[in-house]
């Protein structure tokens, strides 16, 4: 059985979460900010056959920052800047120790509301957090990606929800491999002003990556609750796991942001 590489294992726990906007689109003029921070362990890490039996140490802290604005009701432009700092080391490996940052821009386009929000959106991102091989001058490379998104609203035993569908592709320069990524949010007003969300992250990396970063993939199930504070400020508390996955930490973690609209 192969041993899982430190550098491969930490590789996709730096992506960014990323803060939730979903198919919809913001109303022209209105923005929208979202700081969060995520602190996640893990003290093994899934093998080759997707088996949880590789010790590993790993602690991450990532800080995140999104600015969305609405430059009309149907295209919504977006930046978000990240930051992280993580120690990994796995079994009879050097401790690796990562401190990044990243720049990610792109723009939210809506294109059909008759049955729900079907919008498209594309984005490019610097080299930064997510390079696992971590030092300034080799830096994993640029990513753009194309992301088509759904979203529809539903009422439960008298309370409104959404549920919102994500499907991305992502070009990656190398060594990492390309990724298919596979996102799902249920969402449920449970009061006045609390908003329950589940979240399901899923990522399957393609062929064509240079070692260390062979296949890998990431299925991570995330739990959190958005509490209105006024009309224009919410706070964010949660909590994740990461189930299962291959060639990738067993991650577990917290998460906290403050959201802003005006």
């Amino acid at each position: 059985m192969r041993t899982l590489p430190a550098a491969t294992a930490m590789l996709f726990v730096l992506l960014a979460q990323g803060a939730w906007a979903g198919a919809w689109t913001l109303d022209e003029g209105q923005e929208q900010i979202i700081s969060g921070t995520t602190y996640s362990t893990a003290s093994r890490g899934f093998d080759d056959s997707s088996k949880p039996t590789q010790p590993v140490k790993f602690d991450k802290l990532l800080i995140q920052n999104s600015i969305e604005y609405g430059l009309t009701g149907a295209v919504t432009l977006y930046t978000a800047t990240e930051y992280v700092n993580a120690t990994s080391s796995g079994e009879g490996q050097a401790t690796i120790l990562a401190r990044s940052a990243a720049v990610e821009a792109g723009a939210r386009i809506l294109l059909l509301t008759r049955i729900g929000m079907l919008s498209i959106q594309g984005s490019a991102k610097t080299a930064g957090a997510f390079d696992m091989s971590v030092s300034a001058n080799k830096a994993s490379g640029s990513q753009v990606e194309l992301r088509l998104l759904y979203g529809t609203n539903y009422k439960l035993f008298g309370h409104d929800g959404f549920v919102d569908l994500q499907a991305a592709e992502r070009w990656i320069k190398h060594p990492r491999p390309n990724e298919v990524a596979l996102d799902a949010t249920l969402g449920l007003w449970v009061r006045h002003g609390t908003l329950a969300m589940f979240k399901s992250y899923n990522i399957v990396s393609g062929g064509g990556g240079e070692a260390p970063y062979g296949f890998y993939r990431m299925h991570k199930l995330e739990f959190s609750v958005v509490q209105r504070l006024t009309d224009r400020w919410s706070i964010q508390v949660g909590a994740f796991t990461s189930p299962m996955g291959q060639n990738i930490v067993k991650e577990q973690g917290v998460l906290s942001a403050l959201w802003y609209r005006f």
